[in-house]
């Protein structure tokens, strides 16, 4: 399914936010990188699908209205046999059910657990002053706690995102630092760059939100992606 039809789909069923499978979906149009991931409905399909992406897996609920998953127990980590990911299922709609009452839930998203690797956040939103603008920072909880971000307006090409980069802090542990290697800077860069087609050439998105995303040595991977459309 193309972009469009996602988009188009979203909006004929009034959701704000773009599911999370779907959102990898436009990732892959426009060559940002995503673990292997698999949208299911049934345990027997979760089981199935983590023999073919291979342990050990995460899981995540999928619910047009749980935009943020981790406050409601509806994400799971490092789940690494069959019996984990049964007991897992079952978990994880415990805790939807009883954090969030009875929201509707789409299915279960089951996906590649990456290695450790440096957390950082890319995103970005359609100003109403400046137009697109990308937005590159520390990663996870960090770039709520030390506000380590820095924008450009986009599009932008590799040198500029590479000069977004060398503004933070989060630039100096992506060199390397207590004798861990480097990571693939060029990478994160045309993860950049890529966000910034996303909000210049599909005019309905409203806000972008990849956080994390882990960055090695030899790629990196948006680990969670949120993709807020407009009104």
């Amino acid at each position: 399914m193309k972009y469009e039809d996602i988009i188009a789909s979203c909006y004929s069923n009034g959701y704000g936010f773009i599911p999370e499978p779907d959102a990898y979906k436009i990732c892959a149009e426009f060559a940002i990188p995503h673990p292997r991931f698999s949208f299911v409905r049934t345990k027997k399909e979760g089981l199935h699908a983590a023999e073919e992406i291979g342990y050990p897996v995460v899981i995540k609920i999928v619910s047009p209205e749980v935009i943020h998953k981790s406050e409601v127990g509806g994400v799971i980590l490092d789940l690494r046999t069959p019996q984990e990911l049964d007991e897992g299922f079952d978990r994880l709609l415990k805790n939807v059910r009883e954090k969030a009452g009875g929201v509707p839930i789409s299915g279960i998203l089951v996906q590649q657990s990456m290695s450790a690797g440096v957390e950082v956040a890319v995103g970005g939103a359609d100003n109403p002053q400046f137009g697109p603008v990308v937005m590159f920072g520390s990663g996870g909880i960090l770039i709520e706690v030390f506000k380590d971000v820095s924008f450009r307006l986009a599009p932008l090409d590799q040198e500029e995102a590479r000069r977004q980069l060398e503004e933070t802090m989060a630039y100096e542990i992506l060199k390397g630092v207590r004798g861990r290697p480097a990571c693939d800077l060029e990478a994160v860069c045309q993860v950049i760059v890529n966000t910034g087609r996303l909000l210049t050439e599909i005019p309905q998105l409203a806000e972008i939100d990849f956080n994390p995303v882990q960055a090695f040595p030899d790629g990196c991977f948006v680990l969670d992606a949120r993709i807020k459309l407009k009104n």
